[in-house]
């Protein structure tokens, strides 16, 4: 991406930052560290469909696409319509839709059809902002529609290890502090 588009996807951010401070959860889009420890948990030669959730301004995003993943195996759920029109604009074979990712099944029911495989989940949501009724909810979803041994990769900023509020329905796989980003943050993989 060149340098005016990082700035201009910058500005969006901040945008969107001032607008809903708990919905976005971030002070700076993720860093390409971040994304990159994240991404690294795509498996070559995925089949299914992968499900990006709150990817913001797409640096998840293009780190997963720089991993291998197929643009039109993406389905990404963006709650900021100027966002998802943004990612539209950069990511435009991938299913990009605004909506709210607590309505997840039926987000993915209306996008990917009733026979639409997911393998994996990337959560860029800020889970520790919202109630645990919601978090259990939204865990519930992906649970639902993960295979076995499917993976959810979540990231924080409560660094102290602290686990999502929805961590108690996978099994904890792997967890990874990245300091190159603002603020430090913590990548943790679960699995069905």
């Amino acid at each position: 991406m060149s340098l005016s588009a990082k700035l201009s996807a910058t500005a969006l951010f901040v945008s969107e930052l001032v607008k809903g401070p708990r919905q976005v959860g971030a002070v700076l889009p993720s860093s390409q560290k971040l994304a990159a420890a994240m991404a690294k948990w795509l498996p070559a030669g995925i089949n299914d469909h992968v499900i990006e959730l709150g990817p913001g301004t797409g640096v998840v995003t293009e780190a997963l696409m720089a991993r291998g993943l197929p643009p039109e195996k993406l389905l990404a759920i963006e709650m900021s319509a100027k966002m998802a029109d943004h990612l539209r604009g950069r990511f435009p074979r991938a299913k990009i839709v605004t909506g709210d990712a607590f309505r997840l099944e039926e987000l993915v029911r209306e996008h990917l059809g009733p026979h639409g495989r997911v393998a994996m989940v990337f959560s860029s949501l800020p889970l520790m902002n919202f109630e645990p009724a919601a978090a259990d909810s939204l865990a519930r979803q992906i649970k639902g529609l993960l295979p076995p041994r499917g993976k959810l990769v979540q990231y924080s900023y409560h660094v102290a290890n602290k686990h999502p509020k929805a961590a108690e329905h996978f099994e904890f796989v792997a967890t990874d502090l990245i300091w190159l980003n603002v603020p430090p943050a913590r990548v943790m993989v679960y699995q069905k």
